[in-house]
């Protein structure tokens, strides 16, 4: 039948179409008692067949709109397949849902889409879908997933605004919108996003430290800090928040406010290995910076040593945490051991920088 329609000249002969709705009605109504008393029957097969049903008739129904030779429409199909349709839609919603479920978001996408369509669908004008159906923004949300599970930004952009009429996933929508700027390299609608998302959502991290990232990226301290602090009014529980602030501190050259930060959170919880390696390099910065100064007297050389011999034991223990990060803590130690003329450990770690 289909084969037939594809042909022009069959666009408008009514037996076949009528031949073709009838072989899909039984489809239907066949897996759909099934379903209803229990028996064996594959779930997806209804799903797909309510889906090819909304295709085809949809479709018709935009022929059916065409005037005659005449100029005149007669709308012959109209009416009874809204009907037929309107009560089936649900299961474009169900049956999306059910194949996010087993991960077929092409698919899951197409019955989403379809639901979705019938709001702005001639055929449907009837029904006022738009502004009677409030399962609308949920059904958009899950659309804009499955198009955020592709890749496929068209989508996701394209069901966003309803999308983020749903309250139940407006957070998680806004999350998947500033993901999907950034695979677009849209900076400024990623910042944009970002910056919504953190003062509507305080409390969830996703915002603030994809923000603070993007300001560290581009050593924006001042405004990475200013952030952190804002999410400290809100949160002063949240670790993260402190061990971020100690890293900006230390990047603005804040040594002894970054060294205060790290020792306040290892008293309450010495297994955290960022502090300890904060707390080392604002140490050992401090030492190095009046080391770079052009002038050094005997007190500074010793001021410089006494530094270094604080921050030792706090790259140590990071060492010890972080074995694997020769990169972070392989020069520091490096230059405090000769400095101290520590000849065995200076040995040892000249041996590992060298491999």
């Amino acid at each position: 039948m289909r084969r037939l329609l594809e042909d022009s000249a069959n666009q408008r002969n009514t037996k076949i179409w009528d031949v073709l709705f009838e072989t899909l009605r039984k489809q239907y109504q066949v897996g759909n008692e099934k379903l209803y008393l229990k028996q064996k029957y594959d779930t997806v097969s209804l799903f797909n067949t309510t889906s090819r049903m909304f295709s085809i008739m949809v479709h018709y129904d935009s022929i059916d709109a065409l005037p005659d030779k005449k100029g005149r429409v007669k709308m012959v199909y109209r009416k009874v397949n809204a009907e037929l349709l309107n009560t089936i839609r649900p299961n474009l919603y169900n049956g999306g849902v059910f194949l996010i479920s087993k991960q077929k978001y092409p698919e899951a996408y197409i019955m989403l889409d379809q639901y979705l369509a019938t709001a702005s669908q001639p055929m449907f004008k009837g029904y006022n879908y738009g502004e009677k159906d409030k399962n609308i923004p949920t059904v958009s949300y899950w659309a804009m997933y499955c198009g955020y599970k592709m890749n496929d930004t068209t989508k996701v952009l394209r069901h966003a605004p309803l999308a983020l009429q749903d309250s139940l996933h407006h957070e998680m929508a806004m999350q998947y919108l500033s993901e999907t700027y950034m695979l677009m390299k849209d900076t400024s609608n990623y910042v944009r996003t970002l910056k919504k998302g953190f003062e509507q959502y305080p409390r969830t991290t996703f915002f603030y430290s994809h923000l603070v990232d993007f300001y560290s990226h581009n050593r924006q301290w001042d405004r990475a800090l200013d952030l952190t602090n804002r999410a400290l009014d809100v949160d002063k529980t949240q670790k993260m928040y402190h061990i971020t602030k100690s890293s900006l501190l230390l990047n603005l050259g804040k040594y002894k406010e970054c060294f205060d930060i790290c020792d306040s959170l290892l008293q309450v919880d010495d297994s955290l290995p960022e502090a300890y390696l904060n707390a080392g390099l604002a140490k050992f910065n401090a030492g190095v910076t009046i080391e770079k100064q052009s002038v050094k007297s005997n007190r500074s050389k010793k001021d410089i040593l006494k530094l270094y011999q604080e921050a030792l034991p706090y790259l140590q223990t990071y060492r010890k945490l972080c074995p694997e990060k020769l990169d972070v803590w392989g020069l520091p130690l490096y230059t405090i051991y000769l400095s101290l003329n520590m000849g065995k450990e200076f040995d040892e770690i000249d041996r590992l920088i060298k491999k």
